[in-house]
């Protein structure tokens, strides 16, 4: 997957290379402007599922974060409805209430441990896409690196496939 990335970016630099300059321009050149949005469009298309995922995680965080408090929601309203009830009788209300007490921290207990998996799972996954961005980041560095070290007059080597 990288090696692909690699490719479609050494092709990039390539035709940044063998660009035409802007007349009476120093730093500017012409480019073939579809063509560079076909590399961009092969590079997105070919990102490591890692980053993918990391982006829908970061997508989906709010949403994660949303269900766990419903979900403790509905288990306070559960314990309050079911404290309500057993309220009535008098012999277990001290029983009834001491309950409701530890239902509501048993559902509050649950809702932060959700919440804190949820948010222990998206910085794990955003870790191991950060780890592969560092990775790729490295690797076009080397590459930057090793074609500002090809002599001026020396002539581009295309990519082999």
């Amino acid at each position: 997957m990288v090696t692909i990335i690699d490719d479609i970016l050494d092709m990039m630099d390539d035709m940044l290379d063998n660009a035409s300059s802007v007349p009476f321009s120093v730093k500017k050149s012409i480019i073939d402007c579809d063509q560079m949005r076909d590399y961009i469009n092969e590079i997105r298309l070919n990102l490591p599922q890692e980053i993918k995922q990391a982006k829908l995680i970061v997508r989906d965080r709010q949403s994660i974060i949303n269900d766990a408090n419903k979900e403790a929601d509905s288990i306070v309203r559960r314990a309050e409805d079911r404290a309500k009830v057993i309220v009535s009788n008098d012999e277990i209300t001290k029983a009834a209430k001491a309950r409701a007490v530890e239902m509501i921290n048993q559902a509050q207990a649950k809702s932060k441990e959700i919440k804190n998996a949820a948010n222990k799972y998206i910085d794990d996954v955003l870790v191991q896409a950060e780890e592969c961005l560092q990775a790729n980041l490295a690797d076009i560095r080397k590459t930057r690196q090793a074609v500002k070290s090809i002599p001026s007059n020396a002539q581009p080597q295309k990519p082999n496939k």
